[in-house]
């Protein structure tokens, strides 16, 4: 008797392929996969301790854990966490995914490497939505509150030596970001760019950014930038 069976296999150092993903949980897009690229160029392996702050599918915490590196996903979204969680399991990589902010559950910990894709898309209103699909992307009117925590959060989070990668849209301001990660005592960079036509939820709020100063009239490509930042 012939058994067929559906392969999620990758090449190492790539990120996942088949991913499943609940409804309302962010699945891997240009940034996730400008990031997997980013992610494949760092050492890892047994002796490392990784990170993802926001994993939404798990694919780049399971990227990492496929180096042997041990790796916790922190999501604030249930969802996301169940999803994380049955992404390792159908991959049959160990992988601790804990829900909550990455502040508290990381506290008292130290990692080699923290990797994230964290809200970024500038939206009108000061608090961040408690629930929703929107959790993944509004990140308050410069799209950079949970950026600036996480700049700030950085020199807690890493061993020394430890790089923390993170990306997020060129409209946030990759030099604000390079500035604040310097000013906690990071050597901070633009790892690697990239160019994206706008999705549907910049083009809904074409407007209201432009009345922001965020996007001119006839723009429709978004930059993307990778952050890299070594904890010396």
């Amino acid at each position: 008797m012939s058994t067929t069976t559906t392969t999620t296999a990758t090449r190492p150092g790539a990120l996942p392929v088949g991913l499943i993903a609940l409804p309302g949980v962010y699945r891997p897009q240009a940034d996730t996969r400008l990031l997997a690229e980013a992610l494949a160029q760092e050492h890892l392996g047994p002796g490392s301790h990784v990170l993802e702050i926001g994993t939404g599918t798990g694919g780049l915490a399971l990227q990492a854990a496929d180096t042997g590196a041990r790796v916790t996903a922190v999501d604030v979204s249930w969802p996301a966490v169940v999803t994380a969680r049955l992404n390792a399991l159908r991959r049959r990589l160990p992988l601790r995914v804990v829900h909550g902010d990455f502040a508290e559950c990381a506290a008292g910990r130290r990692y080699d490497l923290v990797v994230s894709n964290p809200p970024y898309v500038p939206a009108p209103g000061i608090r961040l939505p408690s629930r929703g699909p929107r959790r993944a992307w509004d990140a308050g009117p410069d799209g950079r509150t949970v950026i600036d925590r996480i700049c700030a959060r950085a020199p807690g989070l890493l061993r020394p030596g430890g790089v923390l990668l993170m990306v997020h849209s060129g409209m946030c301001g990759a030099e604000e970001t390079v500035r604040r990660l310097a000013g906690e005592g990071l050597a901070a960079e633009v790892m690697s760019r990239a160019s994206v036509p706008w999705g549907p939820v910049l083009r809904s709020r074409r407007g209201w950014l432009e009345r922001q100063g965020l996007a001119a009239g006839a723009e429709d490509r978004e930059e993307l930038v990778v952050i890299r930042a070594q904890y010396l």
